[in-house]
């Protein structure tokens, strides 16, 4: 095997700048490589630039000529390390056999390839202007609002602001909610045009006035979604982190500003279309710059003023490369090194802000992916949900799986068992069909119940208390006085016409108005008895055994009732069901006669019971008022009616025993299901998600 450390180091390019840097947080100097073609820099410390000054001769000879002159005592891998790390951002002169893999390793990043139309939908800039001369101009026109003065004097308006806001809260947040229109956007739109082109330009100014060029303003594309950008990639020339942190700050110091004016402005102005333009300008900036701009988890200003506070260049990287370590330590036992020598203390912080940071880069890139899914035409969404899940989520656990993988001879012999023994206790948990379950919610019921209704309006005579009652007992007496005045006035006029009959059989010459009064009173006596049947039915009795309850307390004999008011309800404790709603979904793994748990709200118990029957088509309403969400229960429904959102199927379910109350109560379920794996259900998931959104 070739001996690398006794052959020439390879030179370096000559369009390299060196530069002096700020020292390190030990004291020790550093310095910074600029590449001036792609305009980025690289931080070394003293044995890296002692190694540059007698670059071009061995590994071993430049080892032993730093030692010689100076205090530092480098071996002959770091100086390999250091070629190492030099190759890897091509910064030394390619041989032709370099070119040739440059070349090659281009050409597949043309528009042609695939990859390339990955990474530029994933991000891409467009530079737009190059604005150094205006820069410099506008830096010189503009120097009084980088006096103390100015500051201080935004920072007492911006508070007279908020002051006066919160006097008229009320006022501002309906004015919030009523800008939420087709207009409403096109305005929050252009607010934002203006708020991002202000905060870019801070960003611009700031560096322009410490003396740095901005090589370039423009458009950058974050998974297809447009935000301006500023090239200030020279701060890293400044040796002092402060001011690095006032180009990092600069964007968001000017939208907290502009918000702050913004909001004294609302504040100040009478309605109309001023005041309306300010609302925009102050929400989208004070929601932008504190929501977006300040988290620390993305490279946006909160990462780079985090840093530069901390002066801790390339945070993500290292903190990352230290948590990847504490996972194998941790995990696999590995003796690995630690990137950098760091106090336990301070190395346990940037291991947890590295998972605070995968974790919170997990949920915003599903949540693209959700967006890109619905934002665009089905089929390609589901492609581009698929590309945003595997390059953010699955490509960083692959490589990470593999690097496992591959070091999977290191690791301790227990550990390693213990290792292979999880990993196959997972793949049985995903892949063997033991998950059964079915999730429902549901409200119990007694199964005989019956609320009781005046059958027309009648005036109350008497209501039975609450308690016990037996079957065909009497629970509401009505009356209706219109009704037993007619048939008092029908009994009156049949008597009438049978005494009549009576007088025309006496008299002969009055047979020949016998048949008309008879269908006279035959016309009364019948009008008689339907008011009897009538008033019979304002006589509530009881048609079953059970328990009378929830009777209005503001009920008093002689109120009138109408036919949509309650007068109480009567069930039967002894046996209950539930109305559940089980998702589309998961109807089909359900059977009748399936075993089920039923968990009342406010209850710590379970109630067992089994399936009755199973809906065949979707619900088109729900059964109960109180699980609609617009009602403050779990099921989302349109608008205030009871229809459910998504697609719902009831299922009736017999309890095995009473419920310990005797009111409608709502709950949980857990229904004995067919046994499935989960990867089973994740894959019949995607297939139905592919075929019915690609139209199959």
């Amino acid at each position: 095997m070739l001996d690398l450390s006794d052959l020439p180091l390879p030179p370096l390019r000559e369009d390299l700048r060196l530069c002096e840097a700020a020292n390190n947080r030990e004291g020790e100097p550093a310095w910074m490589i600029h590449d001036t073609v792609v305009n980025r820099f690289y931080r070394i410390g003293w044995l890296e630039f002692e190694c540059l000054l007698r670059w071009g001769q061995t590994p071993r000879q430049v080892s032993e000529q730093v030692s010689r002159d100076s205090a530092l005592k480098p071996d002959v891998e770091q100086v390999l390390a250091l070629r190492t790390f030099l190759e890897q951002h091509n910064l030394l002169r390619p041989d032709p056999e370099q070119l040739a893999r440059l070349q090659n390793a281009s050409e597949g990043r043309t528009w042609s390839s695939w990859r390339w139309w990955l990474h530029h939908y994933l991000f891409f800039r467009i530079p737009l202007l190059r604005p150094q001369t205006g820069l410099q101009h506008l830096a010189k026109a503009l120097g009084w609002l980088f006096h103390p003065l100015t500051g201080v004097l935004v920072l007492g308006l911006t508070l007279v602001g908020l002051v006066l806001v919160m006097q008229q809260w009320d006022s501002f947040t309906h004015a919030v909610v009523e800008s939420f229109s087709t207009e409403g956007l096109f305005s929050f739109a252009l607010a934002l045009v203006v708020a991002k082109t202000l905060h870019e330009l801070g960003h611009a100014l700031v560096a322009t006035r410490l003396g740095l060029r901005v090589g370039h303003m423009g458009v950058a594309f974050l998974v297809l979604w447009p935000m301006l950008y500023t090239d200030t990639g020279e701060s890293w020339k400044l040796k002092r982190a402060r001011q690095r942190l006032a180009i990092a700050s600069a964007g968001i110091v000017t939208e907290l500003s502009l918000a702050g004016l913004a909001t004294l402005g609302w504040a100040l102005c009478d309605d109309g279309a001023l005041r309306n333009a300010l609302l925009y300008l102050a929400t989208t900036s004070w929601v932008l710059s504190l929501a977006l701009n300040a988290s620390p988890f993305m490279r946006f200003d909160g990462y780079f003023i985090l840093s530069d506070l901390l002066d801790f260049p390339n945070l993500h990287e290292r903190a990352s490369a230290l948590a990847r370590t504490a996972l194998r330590r941790s995990l696999l036992g590995l003796d690995d090194p630690w990137p950098e020598p760091f106090p336990a203390g301070q190395r346990q912080l940037l291991v947890a802000f590295a998972f605070a940071t995968w974790v919170y880069r997990l949920v915003l890139f599903l949540g693209i992916a959700v967006a890109v899914y619905l934002f665009f035409f089905k089929l390609l969404g589901i492609v581009l949900f698929m590309v945003e899940l595997a390059w953010f989520i699955a490509l960083p656990v692959k490589r990470e799986l593999s690097h496992w993988w591959a070091q999977r001879s290191r690791i301790p012999g227990q550990r390693r068992r213990l290792f292979y023994l999880f990993a196959g206790l997972v793949v049985l948990a995903l892949a063997v069909p033991w998950h059964s379950q079915v999730e429902a919610i549901g409200v119990a019921r007694a199964e005989h119940q019956l609320r009781v209704y005046t059958p027309y309006p009648a005036r109350l005579k008497s209501l039975r208390q609450a308690g016990e009652v037996k079957a065909g007992e009497v629970l509401v007496v009505l009356d209706e006085p219109d009704l037993d005045s007619r048939m008092r006035s029908s009994e009156a006029s049949a008597r009438s016409y049978r005494a009549r009959l009576l007088g025309l059989l006496a008299d002969p010459a009055g047979l020949a108005e016998d048949a008309a009064t008879r269908q006279r009173l035959k016309v009364q006596s019948e009008e008689a008895r339907a008011a009897r049947v009538e008033i019979a039915r304002l006589n509530l009795q009881a048609p079953f055994a059970g328990t009378w309850l929830d009777l209005d307390p503001d009920l008093r004999p002689g109120q009138w009732v109408n036919r949509q008011e309650p007068l109480g309800i009567l069930i039967d404790p002894s046996h209950w069901q539930v109305d559940a709603y089980v998702a589309q979904g998961q109807v089909h793994h359900l059977a009748v006669g399936n075993a089920v748990k039923f968990y009342p709200e406010g209850q710590a118990y379970a109630l067992n019971g089994k399936v009755l029957a199973i809906g065949s088509t979707r619900a088109g309403q729900l059964a109960h008022r109180m699980l609609s969400s617009h009602f403050g229960g779990p099921v989302p429904t349109s608008g205030e009616s009871l229809v459910p959102s998504s697609a719902l199927f009831q299922v009736l379910i017999a309890l095995d025993e009473p419920l310990g109350s005797l009111r409608e109560t709502r709950g949980k379920l857990q229904i004995e299901g067919q046994k499935r794996s989960v990867l089973g259900d994740l894959g019949k998931w995607l297939m139905g998600v592919v075929l019915r959104e690609s139209g199959f």
